[in-house]
């Protein structure tokens, strides 16, 4: 038995201002191709299928046609789709009912009752409609996105670990002689992300962060979605991230992008092979090591390096690109001459970086180096106000006032993207 499993498409994004709908066409007439070949049993798409709750009418015109076609293409293939941080749960399933006769089943919310009980009372999570069976062997449990307000602990990780227990002890119960793939989208403890300009929506401060180890009754595999970078959960060989179909920032111009293939056998270990796609825009930064040039050689490079636009037009298969430059040794008329040159590149230009000088800002932690204004603008806001903290009062914040802070900042944020 054949699953292929992704996760983290964001349809709808902008990328430095440049809609990427053309981009997002060209991964899902691949994947089609890949479901055609491979002929999967099931396709898991595991969170952040759109880039915000609100998307587009392209965006979602574009998301249906793709769930159209592979109906038809595989139509005895179960697709099931969770809802990640960046989806509206309810506008995601709001269509549940029709998909559902199409063999595409969507769990964005977590639905619960509230129970009365000889004390007060308690919420209780409907496991049975996260439980999804694929065939007589192998089961899926689709787990959405836990928001704070569904994990019943004032720990989140250990409820979020309690309820994925719960699941899968119930799952076991439904279905004893199945094999158990888990879906969810959430930040593991130890997951590896970009080190600058991360673009993975992490809660400031690792509130979010859920330790799975020592989870012993763990389904047989876990595939999950939110971190960009394709890699194993920290300490485990059984559970994985698939990573995003394309690169969300500059910081993961050099991540590998495709799908999982997950091949089931009663009598074998379960088996994963990446398909890797190719995404349709290269990243570029220019220059690619942090060579100090002058702006005559840095307008060399950009000449030597680059494709030329063939009759002034932008082709299919143009790049993204970046240009670094000190700031100290360039001024605004030569960045205009900068800009000319790469107009005529098959190039779309996203940004140059001016980079300052090295400067050592030191930290309750050790040291960090801070070379560009990006680092500055990127780094975690908490990093400040702690360094800020110990100067002013000679000691560090308590985890008590870490966590208010952590809340404060998570309020401002929700406020400014409302």
């Amino acid at each position: 038995m054949k699953i292929i499993a992704t996760s983290d498409w964001h349809l709808g994004n902008l990328f430095h201002g440049n809609d990427r709908l053309s981009e997002h066409e060209h991964f899902l007439k691949w994947l089609l191709q890949q479901l055609e070949e491979h002929r999967p049993e099931a396709l898991l798409v595991a969170g952040d299928i759109f880039d915000n709750g609100n998307p587009s009418a392209a965006a979602q015109s574009l998301y249906y046609n793709f769930l159209s076609q592979a109906a038809m293409i595989c139509p005895t293939m179960k697709i099931i789709i969770t809802a990640g941080n960046h989806d509206s749960a309810s506008r995601l399933e709001a269509p549940r009912p029709i998909l559902s006769h199409n063999n595409i089943e969507i769990r964005g919310n977590i639905h619960r009752s509230w129970v009365n009980d000889e004390e007060s009372g308690h919420w209780q999570i409907d496991f049975d409609d996260l439980i999804i069976p694929i065939n007589d062997e192998v089961a899926v449990i689709a787990v959405p996105y836990l928001r704070s307000d569904i994990v019943y602990n004032s720990d989140y990780s250990a409820g979020v670990k309690h309820i994925l227990s719960e699941l899968t002890q119930r799952a076991r119960k439904l279905y004893p002689t199945s094999k158990l793939v888990m879906m969810a989208h959430m930040y593991a403890k130890g997951a590896e992300i970009a080190s600058k300009d991360a673009s993975e929506k992490i809660v400031i401060g690792g509130q979010e962060e859920v330790n799975i180890e020592g989870w012993n009754n763990h389904p047989e595999y876990f595939t999950c979605g939110h971190i960009h970078k394709r890699q194993h959960i920290w300490n485990t060989d059984w559970a994985r991230y698939t990573g995003s179909i394309l690169p969300m920032s500059f910081a993961e111009k050099d991540y590998k992008h495709g799908v999982d293939l997950i091949s089931i056998n009663d009598k074998e270990k379960i088996k994963v092979q990446q398909l890797v796609y190719t995404p349709q825009h290269r990243l570029r930064i220019l220059p690619e090591n942090d060579e100090s040039i002058s702006v005559k050689e840095l307008k060399r490079l950009i000449s030597n390096s680059l494709i030329d636009r063939i009759d002034g037009k932008l082709g299919d298969d143009f790049e993204y690109l970046v240009i670094k430059v000190k700031q100290n040794i360039i001024n605004n008329d030569e960045i205009k001459e900068l800009e000319e040159i790469i107009n005529s590149k098959n190039v779309v230009l996203c940004k140059i970086q001016k980079v300052i000088e090295q400067i050592e800002v030191h930290t309750i932690s050790g040291s960090q180096k801070i070379t560009s204004i990006d680092d500055i603008l990127n780094r975690n806001p908490i990093e400040t106000l702690k360094e800020c903290f110990y100067l002013m009062h000679g000691s560090e914040m308590t985890n008590r006032q870490e966590a208010l802070l952590n809340e404060l900042i998570k309020d401002v944020k929700s406020e400014i993207n409302d």
